[in-house]
């Protein structure tokens, strides 16, 4: 979980020393008393003001009773105002009294850093004051009233799920076209360059190397592939350099809209028949939507169905309107390697409305309200018609069970 690190630069100093693996968190705890004479690390998370709050800081300190013997400030931070690319520096930095000093380079832009600070005890918290440049951008420091932690408080406020099952026993919590790795920050070029001119789809998102990353020198790198592929890309995965974890993760479906039914009647040989499930599939939700099937197809990349049907448009007859509906679907096993059952997840339909009468058109803008929560479309009955047709069963979030 990450901390609300608001102390971008100056802040940075206070909070880094930390090992690569440890996330930066945001807590402000009640601090520990040191035991007199005793040797402990303490660390800070949050020193407000740096980077417009921006950065991401870790002050891990090190003292013999209530002196700070070692101190290593690890910021990590935005290379230009409002970017998404993040670069890091960690400092080792010298003890004088209650000055803390130190100089080194950022890890990804190679500038020069230098930190001054001075640190002072006021009461159960501590004020730091100072400056830390980063190249020739200077940021003045002013944190008041900030809290350390213990190493056990530390730790456990730190997470490093990256979400990677490599062998689900199922698909009830990853999604069969979903995919993802871990790879080592130098190899992952290499590994996104293998996917080019391949039919995978790689999220955006996780192109963007964060703090956590950084500090742990792996980034996870997320895709989609036709649940078919999806065995035989992660075995080329995880035979790359640099790759340390590959496997399913979270995706498109969602469980209380998914079905799982014997996989009989629609296999040939080792294959889905998908045209004869979509057929199936369409025809159904034809009759729930009271509408004509126009097409059907799979993407060659993710698998992904797409139905589109029409219908008049009931809310002005007389204008011959027409409504035209999609809705996306997945099919696959219901679980990686040999199974005799299937799996159908059915999106919520998605409904446009034109003038697609002949003669002149009237221009239509839906300015309906989509973004409110729970507000979803009615598809009439469509994932308990699609049961009943397949002789499906339905997932039970309760009871953690197909019933």
């Amino acid at each position: 979980m990450r901390a609300p690190l608001v102390c971008p630069t100056v802040l940075l100093a206070a909070l880094l020393a930390v090992s690569p693996e440890v996330a930066s968190a945001q807590m402000k705890l009640s601090p520990k008393a040191t035991a007199p004479g005793g040797v402990e690390t303490r660390y800070f998370t949050s020193i407000d003001g740096l980077m417009d709050g921006n950065a991401d800081v870790i002050l891990k300190e090190t003292r013999q009773g209530k002196t700070v013997t070692a101190a290593v400030l690890d910021v990590c931070y935005p290379v230009a105002k409002n970017s998404d690319r993040k670069d890091r520096f960690v400092a080792n930095l010298q003890v004088a009294g209650q000055t803390l000093t130190g100089t080194t380079q950022s890890v990804g832009e190679k500038a020069l850093v230098t930190v001054k600070l001075l640190r002072k005890p006021t009461g159960d918290t501590f004020e730091f004051r100072g400056q830390i440049s980063i190249g020739q951008v200077v940021t003045e420091v002013t944190s008041p009233d900030n809290s350390d932690l213990s190493e056990k408080e530390f730790l456990d406020n730190q997470t490093s799920d990256d979400g990677i099952t490599p062998q689900p026993k199922d698909f009830t919590e990853v999604s069969p076209e979903a995919i993802a790795v871990k790879v080592k920050l130098d190899a992952a070029t290499d590994v996104l360059k293998s996917l080019k001119g391949q039919d995978v789809e790689v999220t955006l998102a996780s192109l963007s190397v964060g703090c956590d990353a950084l500090r742990a020198g792996e980034q996870t790198i997320n895709m989609s592939v036709d649940p078919e592929r999806a065995p035989a890309l992660l075995a080329k995965l995880k035979a790359m350099p640099g790759v340390t974890a590959a496997g399913w993760t979270a995706g498109m479906t969602e469980m209380d809209r998914t079905i799982r039914f014997p996989a009989a009647d629609w296999r040939d040989g080792d294959k889905i028949n998908r045209d004869k499930l979509a057929t199936a599939v369409s025809n159904v939700l034809s009759r729930t939507l009271a509408a004509k099937p126009v097409s059907q197809s799979f993407s060659p990349t993710t698998g992904k169905l797409k139905l589109v049907f029409k219908r008049p448009n009931q809310d002005f007859p007389a204008l011959e309107l027409t409504d035209t509906i999609e809705v996306a679907g997945l099919v696959s096993a219901d679980k990686p390697g040999s199974t005799d059952k299937l799996m159908l997840w059915i999106g919520s339909p998605s409904t446009t409305t034109a003038d697609e009468s002949t003669g002149a058109k009237l221009n239509l803008s839906d300015e309906a309200a989509t973004d409110e929560e729970g507000d979803q479309p009615d598809d009439n009955g469509s994932v308990e018609a699609l049961v009943k047709e397949l002789k499906g069963q339905r997932w039970d979030a309760d009871k953690s069970l197909w019933k």
